[in-house]
């Protein structure tokens, strides 16, 4: 990722989100529709001050605990609260005061209306979810930095605010959203904000982040212009190195769930689109052989999983119980027949799988070397059939 030279786009976008929290700018976001039931709950300061170019919400159920970055003016904050419901929580993440103090105004008569109270806002930077910038700054009010011996002091502080304290601790999260927001964050800072994003999560949970990309690279002279970063264009990362960076931060199943066919904007030739990114966590932890195999249905040919897997149509493919697993959940669920061993392998007795290689799973060893049953025909007529035969 390239270095955003000669700008500051912490500076750029905090002065403009800032007014933008006092009156509403057009050019801040691309129109996005949104369930209206959903917004009447919701005060018209709040969805004036609100900018995006998705809606994240749409990808959540009831009872999850959600983590909206850069939060804002908190619109889609309350949005997730109702979706989640009273059994759901929805912590809201932004280090912008102005936007902060709109959205936390409004938290107490919201919850009345909504009918519970499942939102909170924190302060932080979300390329660090791990420190509490309300506690940093009340630790500031008794200990002035005047000299580097101070300096350092409030550097300790903080390590120890991350380990002891931290804003939102590691696998508490059943989904992070984000809607227009990565692209504000220094293209130095990307990296770690999408590890981040994955160590929050739970084992299983799942990102939803609508963003911003470009087709072509953003060449450096338009990264230096602080109006076109503040205003989600130069910090665009190209569209199909948006989805790879998911990838090298460990996520697996990443889609391109949203892909706008027309350009939110074009300057010199580059086309900038909105997009929403689907990523999935869990494919950490051992791989253990127990005898199972999965059939990909099609439709293509043969596909490439993010384990390297090459998995054939029609083919029994050998994999580890944690893939195997894995491919029973979305993205993935539909795609794969499952076949269990006709004698289960216990976990206590299961050897190691090489998940780097790839081969076919061999009935026999499913059903066992000395499987010899001979069966009179079944009912293979699926329930709900006419009755009539199938065979």
């Amino acid at each position: 990722m390239s270095q955003t030279s000669n700008v500051d786009p912490e500076r750029a976008v905090r002065e403009r989100y800032a007014a933008g929290a006092q009156q509403r700018e057009e050019a801040l976001c691309c129109p996005v529709s949104y369930d209206p039931q959903y917004l009447r709950a919701i005060p018209q300061e709040i969805l004036e001050r609100d900018y995006g170019c998705g809606d994240p919400s749409r990808y959540l159920r009831p009872g999850e605990r959600v983590l909206d970055l850069g939060s804002g003016s908190g619109k889609i904050c309350y949005i997730a609260s109702q979706i989640v419901g009273r059994e759901g929580h929805v912590i809201g993440v932004d280090t912008n005061d102005e936007m902060l103090a709109l959205a936390r105004h409004h938290r107490s008569a919201i919850g009345e209306r909504i009918g519970w109270h499942n939102v909170e806002f924190r302060r932080g930077r979300i390329q660090d979810l791990a420190l509490d910038l309300d506690l940093v700054e009340g630790w500031l009010r008794e200990h002035p930095v005047r000299s580097v011996a101070d300096y350092q002091a409030l550097e300790e502080h903080c390590r120890a605010l991350r380990d002891t304290r931290p804003l939102i601790p590691s696998g508490s999260i059943d989904v992070v959203v984000s809607n227009c927001v990565l692209n504000l964050v220094r293209d130095e800072d990307k990296t770690t904000l999408l590890k981040e994003i994955h160590r929050v999560l739970k084992r299983g949970g799942r990102a939803a982040i609508s963003d911003i990309v470009s087709d072509e690279d953003v060449p450096p002279h338009l990264k230096a212009d602080p109006e076109l970063w503040s205003g989600c264009v130069s910090g665009a990362m190209r569209e199909d190195r948006f989805l790879k960076a998911f990838e090298d931060a460990g996520f697996y199943g990443v889609t391109l769930d949203k892909f706008d066919s027309k350009p939110w904007r074009t300057v010199e030739g580059i086309e900038f689109r909105a997009v929403t990114v689907l990523a999935y966590r869990g494919k950490e932890g051992e791989c253990l052989e127990r005898r199972q195999a999965v059939i990909y249905k099609g439709p293509f040919q043969k596909v490439t999983d993010d384990d390297g897997h090459v998995l054939r149509r029609g083919e029994r493919t050998a994999v580890c119980e944690k893939t195997f697993e894995i491919y029973r959940r979305e993205p993935y669920a539909g795609m794969f027949e499952h076949i269990e061993p006709l004698t289960p392998v216990p976990v206590e007795e299961a050897q190691p799988f090489d998940c780097r290689r790839t081969a076919r799973r061999d009935p026999r060893e499913t059903k066992g070397q000395d499987y010899s049953a001979t069966t009179e025909a079944s009912n293979c007529c699926e329930p709900g059939s006419d009755g009539g035969s199938c065979c």
